[in-house]
């Protein structure tokens, strides 16, 4: 049996999307499904709009989504003589041809077409001139179809007579994009390619090509367009961001590989998949064939569920990370990778993404001189009816050998008991005098966190203010 080989190519006049980051996906779930390889193609022939940048971006991308490829990285930049000998191999043996056709005339003949109500197309007028120079096209058969089974959409077969006699070599001897993923595709040995269904229509023009040059023509495959909510194309207001933006959102990674494989595929009711659980079990027989929308809250749902199963001192050194490029390395080395890995459990069950959490830990990291307060809560609950309360649960809790949550609860059980209040009138003005909130994890979860000393300390600013 031939051995699978799956490709992504894109083209670096742009970031890495999260259109172009699924179809990545699905051609690497293909390979290591089966045992295959993954390869990597840059399609970097559009030198104006090409930049070094995006390709850099696009590897970062491939690389932080856990997409690794099989092989050196491809650019088709540096392959143009390798297309153009398959060129002139097509030209030699009679399937190409030269045409000196103007522009003018080409649009003449289109324009004729489409008054007598003709499908426009060249007609191959140049075919038996017998040139030597000009365009170089395909010399398409008129009779007959071409088609194909696509591993998403079915069979799909379109007439010869409807595709007319594309160029494969421009006047200025650049070849075309149809012509030059041929020759990749079957250099790099190719034999699944999945990608997006705006290249339905090149699909039959290219196995054209395999044709003529006697090649085995691979298998394909068409994903549809990703909407927005409302059903359109989806755009940046709905989620249709860089990769890389996805993680400075503080989104992990296995969140957007799970929910991009989500948006087109699918293995009965199961939502949550690791990556191993996925390569286990995808098949092109999964890919829908509608297009998916993109729902943000059922991403951040997925991401959510990701936080809460991730392991603590990951989360805290990406945390120590999130921090580093909001303060500065400097400024971020006073909280230690030690004091998230305690604060990270707490705040997993409600985190959304890293940035969420950060912003929650941030009661947690400050000292009690620079903890921030929400006016309102300090109005409702540091009043004069609560500064005794907090004055006398202090002193008490000073005087605590162990300060854990076990001692803590028998503690503040003994003192509500003690002054006939119930918890609650204790305890919201507790949570504000600690974290500035009127939110926070569990009250004495976070007073072992924060620690004895930090814990009176700031209930000591709070009885000051």
């Amino acid at each position: 049996m031939t051995k699978v080989v799956s490709r992504f190519a894109p083209s670096p006049t742009g970031f890495l999307h999260i259109g172009g980051a699924r179809t990545a996906l699905f051609s690497w779930l293909l390979a290591r499904s089966m045992g295959g390889e993954f390869r990597l193609r840059i399609e970097d022939t559009d030198r104006e709009r090409s930049t070094q940048e995006a390709t850099d971006a696009i590897i970062d991308s491939m690389r932080w989504l856990g997409l690794a490829h099989d092989g050196e990285i491809v650019f088709q930049s540096e392959r143009a003589a390798r297309h153009n000998e398959v060129i002139d191999q097509l030209l030699a043996s009679g399937h190409a041809y030269y045409c000196d056709c103007s522009k003018e005339a080409v649009d003449a003949m289109r324009e004729k077409a489409m008054k007598e109500g003709r499908k426009p197309k060249y007609d191959g007028t140049c075919r038996d001139r017998g040139l030597t120079s000009g365009v170089v096209r395909l010399k398409a058969p008129q009779e007959g179809a071409t088609g194909y089974k696509d591993l998403v959409k079915g069979f799909i077969s379109v007439e010869n007579t409807e595709m007319d006699d594309m160029i494969l070599r421009r006047s200025d001897g650049t070849p075309t994009y149809n012509l030059a993923v041929v020759v990749d595709d079957h250099d790099m040995g190719v034999t699944h390619v999945l990608r997006g269904d705006d290249h339905v229509n090149n699909t039959p023009r290219q196995i054209l090509i395999y044709r003529a040059m006697g090649w085995d023509v691979p298998e394909f495959g068409h994903v549809p367009m990703i909407l927005g909510p409302d059903k359109k194309k989806l755009s940046k207001r709905h989620g249709a961001l860089s990769v890389m933006e996805y993680e400075k959102m503080g989104y992990l990674p296995e969140a957007v590989t799970n929910y991009l494989a989500r948006l087109g595929w699918s293995h009965g009711d199961q939502e949550l998949f690791t990556m191993d659980e996925m390569v286990e079990l995808f098949t092109p027989d999964g890919l829908g064939n509608s297009p998916s929308v993109f729902d943000l809250t059922k991403f951040e749902w997925v991401n959510g569920q990701y936080m809460q199963k991730a392991d603590p001192d990951r989360l805290a050194g990406l945390l120590c990370d999130f921090l580093a490029r909001e303060v500065g390395e400097d400024q971020a080395k006073a909280v230690s990778r030690a004091q998230f890995a305690k604060i990270a459990p707490l705040l997993q069950p409600r985190a959304k993404s890293l940035v969420d959490m950060l912003e929650q830990a941030r009661p947690f990291i400050q000292d009690a001189a620079s903890l921030a307060y929400d006016e309102a809560a300090v109005k409702k609950f540091l009043t004069g009816e609560t500064k005794p309360l907090l004055t006398e649960i202090a002193d008490r809790m000073a005087g605590l050998d162990e300060f854990t949550e076990a001692a803590l609860e028998d503690l503040h059980r003994g003192f509500i008991e003690e002054k006939g209040i119930k918890f609650k009138a204790i305890a919201q003005p507790l949570r504000v005098a600690i974290t500035g909130k009127t939110q926070s994890p569990g009250l004495f979860e976070t007073m072992v966190v924060l620690g004895k000393d930090q814990t009176l300390a700031r209930i000591g600013r709070a009885v000051e203010l």
